[in-house]
């Protein structure tokens, strides 16, 4: 019992301390993130410290702590912004029409379009790539990326539901869930393996979703025309 209580108070705390409400303190706040998002994609996050951050922003650390626990949080505030930039980005696409497609090829450049985005997102904002290092590596951030891909899956779900009646609704559920965690990790290899062509990734991603859902959502059988 003694063992549990010891681990679970050496947990380090990954919730932001409080938020700015006045301008200065907004401002403050956001010269640390832009600070340790900078340095991230300079350091990586094993070498990242809220006193690099301090020294780098100008900042004493209790300015600093006074938002920030440690850098774990830093690092969650920041999944979060980079995984809520992702998820508009989807939203907005599938609000555009994104999921609606007569043939094979329109499905896949659709989906090839939203890939895209979504790579240029990752890779704009800073220590993007650092960040999906961070959320694959650490488990107490995994749960960040969890909810971002089961968030996007249950939209998708529920448009194809509508647009499928009668689909296996279990099938269909673990299919968007898949096809999320999919297209992270073809973001993934994409900034993390910048020797790798792009292009060619994208494509072969948007097909293997492409005929994924062909196949699905018309029950085995191949698509005419």
């Amino acid at each position: 019992m003694a063992r549990n209580t010891a681990t679970k108070a050496a947990s380090p705390s990954l919730d932001t301390k409080s938020r700015p409400s006045r301008r200065r303190g907004l401002d403050t706040f956001e010269i640390i993130l832009t600070t340790a998002g900078e340095l991230l994609a300079e350091v990586g996050f094993e070498r990242l410290t809220t006193n690099l951050v301090c020294q780098r922003a100008g900042l004493t650390p209790p300015a600093l702590y006074r938002y920030f626990p440690n850098k774990y949080a830093l690092l969650k505030e920041l999944a979060h912004r980079l995984m809520d930039a992702q998820d508009k980005a989807v939203l907005a696409w599938i609000e555009a029409g994104g999921t609606q497609s007569s043939t094979l090829e329109e499905s896949v450049a659709k989906n090839r379009d939203l890939q895209k985005q979504i790579n240029a997102i990752t890779r704009a904002f800073p220590g993007g790539d650092w960040i999906l290092r961070a959320l694959r590596a650490l488990p107490v951030l995994q749960e960040v990326q969890t909810a971002s891909r089961d968030s996007v899956a249950a939209t998708l779900f529920e448009i194809l539901r509508a647009d499928n009646p009668g689909i296996d609704e279990n099938r269909l559920r673990t299919a968007t869930r898949l096809t999320t965690q999919m297209a992270y990790a073809a973001t993934e290899m994409v900034l993390e393996e910048p020797d790798q062509d792009e292009d060619q990734i994208n494509e072969e991603i948007c097909w293997m979703v492409a005929l994924y859902y062909d196949h699905l959502t018309s029950g085995g059988a191949p698509r005419k025309g």
